[in-house]
């Protein structure tokens, strides 16, 4: 027995003693923070009264009656977050027009007035339930804009909305995220005032006394808003963070709504003084709420691939949005998608090839802090280096070659983000080669690259905060995707096709089916003048892997369209060309096209470079036989078009016309408004 205890002391003093961990570098997250962050993947679903009105922003004077789902099932919305492999649903509760998917006490403008279930339904709860039978966590999204209430923009509207903030979260058990738009203030129906009403954003809702009511309901949910508390906007509606996105924020500075946010703000800052880690929002349509016209404009799998590495691979959450039809279910196209992104993910990480591999470190704190610990999944185990030696060197040897094509690394945040520089590097016959230059890990960072045949990796932390900390590192190789072509169109409409870097071939249909190796090959660019549905695909010959299929609503071509206006720059609005714009003088584009057709609609583009200028929100379209009378065919509003600056569509009746004028009634940044492109709908559908 004497024996074994020596034995035992001498193993002990072998490994050394207890090290203190590194002290943490501030500011760190907090408990309910770090729940957040386990999270990383959920749900939104945005169904409301704009579910019916087939818009993205209510204007506050729809009828009660028009809320009337016939096949509403939350259920079914639980079951397929839950295969998706989400966490979490986030419901909106009640949107911009006010209606209220609860039957609130303080007000009939909601379900309890709707004829769905006769009056007796509450969504809330319904989905409460759901999320419970399914394992999922429950938010809530409350609009604090209301362009129904009366009282919007008084201090009455204030005691309004802590009201129904108390029912929502007293009523309906634990919420894990409550997230406030930003968008606030504006035109609206306010009781039938039918004006404008704007607020002070920073001060109006008094943001400090709303905080701290959900912290005395729901101590554990995190706060979503531009500037937090807890949790910020990405700055973007693409589902995309940033090459360098810190969790840190200067959160004294921002409040939602601000306008110079995305630019200033979204990525974080270095040096920010409060832990609010970003939130990447994007929608699987183009539009938030469900339009019938978008059922083939549902992301494809390579999009939607892409938002995940770009989000969760960039130190960030993910809240992908379904719109859920006028059945009251996720459409079936939808479902479609999100399944194959699920499969994907699981392919691509489904052998982590780090677990055979060897790893060395340039400097170890010492016993419990070895670079062993980076192939823990213990969340409370990990690498930490030395205090003071911020350069570091981890070397990666696997036992034989191995083709790799992802690395995954994350931090151990619980004590602060700290790397600032990285680079990742693999051997070949020619040395050490440079495959990546980095810049911020955070949570979680996932690096793409093309296949790599090697035996070892290096990784080197070059600059950070202070001694680094590392919590996973992961090595894998994914299955190689065949993206969809894209498609390019010249003004007099001749159509291109094509597959970036790959030896493939393309097969299309303009007849409504759907392609296969059978249907049309495409060789060279095709004139295509007239409307019509292309749908394309790419073929493998090598492997015989199909692509998702590009469906792509062309309409007639602009070859003798022209733009009425002395400056040569505003053709730039009819090039077909998504990268130029022009900004007009006036706040408005005429175009003759060249001969008598028949609308049915009109299309939107605003510029799409990163500082937009005068992008078109208030609107109004005229047409013409004879470019001196005009008619108003269209009037109105694009909703979120600041934040989510896709191709806006419009239709009306048919209308035959010679000339067409789109005039800017306003713009989101008060400048003369632009236009990256002017089209027309002339097929009735």
């Amino acid at each position: 027995m004497k024996k074994l205890l020596f034995l035992a002391l001498i193993i002990c003093a072998c490994q050394g003693p207890e090290v203190a961990p590194p002290a943490p570098v501030y500011p760190i997250p907090s408990e309910r923070q770090l729940a957040w962050h386990d999270l990383e993947y959920y749900g939104f679903v945005h169904f409301n009264m704009n579910t019916f009105s087939d818009m993205e922003w209510g204007m506050g004077d729809e009828d009660p009656a028009d809320f009337n789902p016939t096949s509403l099932d939350t259920r079914q919305w639980a079951k397929v977050a839950k295969e998706a492999g989400m966490k979490g649903i986030i419901i909106t509760a009640k949107h911009h027009d006010g209606f209220c998917l609860w039957p609130s006490a303080y007000t009939e403008h909601s379900v309890k007035n709707s004829p769905w279930k006769n009056g007796k339904g509450d969504l809330i709860q319904e989905l409460r339930d759901a999320c419970d039978e399914f394992g999922l966590k429950m938010g809530i999204y409350y609009s604090p804009w209301d362009r129904n209430h009366a009282d919007y923009g008084t201090p009455e509207y204030i005691n309004y909305m802590r009201n129904q903030l108390t029912e929502l979260l007293t009523n309906y058990g634990e919420i894990f995220e409550v997230w406030f738009d930003g968008a606030n203030g504006g035109t609206g129906y306010y009781g039938g005032a039918n004006e404008n009403r704007y607020v002070d954003k920073l001060t109006y809702y008094d943001w400090p006394n709303i905080y701290a009511l959900v912290r005395e309901l729901q101590p554990g949910a995190v706060l979503f808003s531009d500037g937090g508390p807890d949790v910020r906007w990405v700055g973007n509606e693409e589902g995309y963070a940033y090459e360098t996105t810190w969790s840190n924020l200067m959160r004294d500075s921002v409040y939602a709504g601000m306008p110079e946010y995305p630019e200033k703000y979204a990525s974080g800052q270095e040096d920010g003084t409060h832990w609010v880690p970003a939130e990447a929002d994007v929608s699987i349509r183009p539009g938030w709420y469900y339009h019938e016209y978008e059922d083939h404009k549902v992301k494809t799998l390579p999009q939607l691939l892409d938002i995940y590495y770009n989000s969760i691979g960039r130190n960030a959450a993910l809240l992908i949005n379904f719109p859920v039809d006028r059945r009251g279910l996720i459409h079936e196209k939808d479902v479609e998608q999100i399944m194959k992104l699920s499969t994907k993910i699981k392919e691509d990480f489904a052998i982590d090839l780090a677990q055979i591999a060897k790893f060395s470190a340039s400097n170890e704190r010492g016993k419990g802090f070895e670079i062993k610990q980076v192939l823990n999944e213990d969340k409370n185990k990990y690498w930490a280096a030395e205090d003071g030696v911020i350069h570091n060197e981890i070397v990666i040897q696997f036992p034989q070659k191995q083709k790799i094509n992802r690395f995954m690394v994350q931090e151990h945040i619980v004590l602060g983000q700290r790397v600032k520089a990285f680079t990742l590097e693999a051997k070949t016959e020619k040395g050490w080669e440079l495959i990546h230059k980095g810049t911020t890990i955070g949570t979680k960072r996932i690096l793409r690259f093309d296949d790599v045949d090697t035996d070892a990796l290096r990784f080197t932390i070059t600059d950070a905060k202070a001694s680094p900390t590392l919590s996973r590192i992961g090595v894998y190789h994914a299955p190689a995707l065949l993206i969809e072509p894209m498609l390019k169109r010249n003004k007099s409409g001749a159509m291109t096709l094509i597959v970036p870097g790959s030896n493939v071939d393309i097969y299309y249909t303009l007849d409504g089916s759907n392609p296969g190796i059978n249907s049309l090959k495409y060789e060279r660019p095709v004139m295509m003048d007239q409307a019509v549905q292309l749908k394309a695909i790419s073929h493998d010959p090598a492997t015989g892997q199909l692509s998702e299929i590009l469906v792509q609503d062309l309409d007639m071509a602009k070859a003798k369209w022209s733009v009425i206006h002395t400056d040569p720059n505003a053709e730039k609005a009819i090039y077909e060309d998504p990268s130029t714009f022009w900004q007009s003088t006036a706040d408005e584009l005429t175009i003759d096209l060249g001969e008598v057709i028949t609308l049915y609609g009109f299309t939107y583009l605003p510029p799409q470079n990163r500082f937009m200028s005068g992008v078109i929100n208030r609107y109004v379209f005229q047409s013409s036989f004879d470019g001196r009378t005009w008619t108003d065919r269209a009037l109105g509003e694009f909703s979120n078009i600041y934040n989510n600056p896709i191709e806006q569509t419009i239709r009306f009746d048919g209308v035959e016309a010679r000339y067409i004028r789109l005039k800017a009634l306003g713009t989101t940044d008060g400048l003369k408004g632009s236009f990256a492109e002017l089209g027309v709908i002339t097929r009735d559908n």
